[in-house]
């Protein structure tokens, strides 16, 4: 089990080391389309969009989905949380990979559609409701699919801090008795 725990160890952070090296482009070439034209697609109920790269307009407005929009970073911050918590098993981790990563998606692409009607609509209180979804719905997104995930999945061990204690345990820096 011990060498098992070393290995399961090595393999999560190396994961996480390079999945971020290329500036978490891999995270960027798959959700930048898959969010852009999912909201193009949710548009379309409603409006005659087009798109022309990353800009989907109508209604005479140019919204262009940038990478904050896709918000790679926070898919990233999901996968440091589930690689970062030791004693999940694979299966059961890629289940929860996947849920936050579907999750976050649909919260994303409905995020991007509310603030495309409110700019749509000429709302008087879309610059502060864009500012709020940024700096405050999308941290709390990130926040509560992983809460959820740790209750669904009956997590007990908590990310980094685990890994730390275990290998603490087994340090030369603890005091042996």
């Amino acid at each position: 089990m011990k060498n098992n725990y070393y290995l399961n160890t090595l393999i999560r952070y190396f994961i996480l080391i390079i999945v971020a090296i290329p500036n978490l482009y891999l995270f960027y070439a798959i959700l930048t389309p898959l969010t852009l034209y999912l909201v193009y697609f949710l548009l379309s109920l409603f409006f005659n969009p087009t798109i022309f790269g990353t800009t989907i307009s109508l209604e005479g407005i140019s919204i262009e989905i940038i990478q904050a929009c896709v918000a790679g970073s926070a898919y990233y911050l999901l996968l440091v949380l589930n690689l970062a918590t030791p004693k999940i098993v694979f299966r059961k981790r890629l289940r929860m990979i996947l849920l936050s990563f579907i999750s976050l998606l649909i919260l994303n692409i409905m995020r991007i559609f509310i603030l495309t009607i409110l700019l749509v609509n000429k709302a008087s209180f879309f610059d502060i409701t864009h500012k709020v979804f940024w700096y405050l719905i999308s941290t709390l997104f990130v926040v509560g699919i992983w809460l959820y995930q740790v209750k669904k999945y009956k997590i007990k061990t908590i990310p980094f801090y685990s890994d730390l204690l275990f290998y603490y345990k087994k340090s030369i820096l603890k005091k042996r008795k």
